[in-house]
């Protein structure tokens, strides 16, 4: 697919995949250092940026947050091929503000909620995207991500609070008609799919016995975009609200 044709997709749907997005060299350098960090880095990480289905058991990590405190991902946020597509998409200069990892350990029920990133965020205007690359092959049994077609150009809907570590707030009215026009997106590893801060999107529980479902993200902001502070202070004061109801430190 061409730039023009991506953009147009992404504009329409408020997602598009583009496969082999890395070449196999730097796919194989940026995962050695993503196991690099959880290795070394993660077992010394606050509650509040490293985030386990069971703490006491390390292999069900499941999400971790702000990476770029690490040397190598603190230069990787500049990647001139991430920064290029994601300006492109965005349609202005664009810089990376969050360095992040998923994961659906096996044997864990981990859901994550239908929502809106930019809820969290409380960008306006929202010019603002998440690169999503996947690390493993990502599939239904494994719970690839699924998003509501165009659900973007309709704005922010009313989120409620979920007890869910890492997504504590969800689209408080999903209903059946946003059902009907998810679409599942599979990938294989070094496919990445990039969706608008906007666009409604969850994933199911990894129902696979053998395989996890990990993946590297980073999510860029347009120069125009501004924080409505009130409101992220309100979305900051209740996801730790919801880590001490949890017995975890911030």
């Amino acid at each position: 697919m061409t730039a023009e044709i991506d953009k147009s997709r992404y504009d329409e749907d408020g997602f598009v995949v583009v496969r082999q997005w890395l070449s196999p060299g730097e796919f194989a350098e940026l995962r050695d250092h993503v196991d690099r960090y959880i290795r070394e880095v993660v077992p010394g990480l606050p509650d509040a940026d490293a985030f386990y289905e069971d703490r006491s058991r390390p292999e069900t990590l499941k999400q971790l947050q702000r990476m770029e405190q690490d040397s190598f991902f603190a230069d990787y946020r500049h990647h001139p091929a991430w920064k290029a597509i994601a300006e492109g998409l965005l349609g202005e200069p664009a810089h990376a503000d969050g360095v992040e990892w998923f994961n659906k350990p096996i044997g864990t029920h981990h859901v994550t909620p239908p929502h809106q990133d930019n809820f969290y965020f409380c960008l306006r205007p929202p010019q603002v995207l998440t690169v999503w690359l996947a690390l493993d092959p990502v599939d239904e049994e494994n719970g690839c991500l699924r998003y509501v077609r165009g659900s973007q150009r309709r704005g922010i809907r009313p989120h409620r609070r979920t007890s869910t570590l890492g997504f504590s707030q969800e689209v408080a009215d999903y209903g059946d008609a946003d059902r009907a026009d998810e679409v599942a997106v599979p990938l294989q590893p070094g496919d990445v799919v990039i969706h608008h801060g906007d666009t409604i999107h969850r994933a199911d529980a990894n129902r696979s016995a053998t395989r996890h479902r990990r993946s590297f993200a980073m999510v860029f902001k347009g120069l125009s975009c501004r924080r409505d502070e009130a409101a992220y202070a309100r979305y900051l004061e209740a996801a730790k609200t919801l880590r001490q109801e949890m017995g975890l430190k911030s």
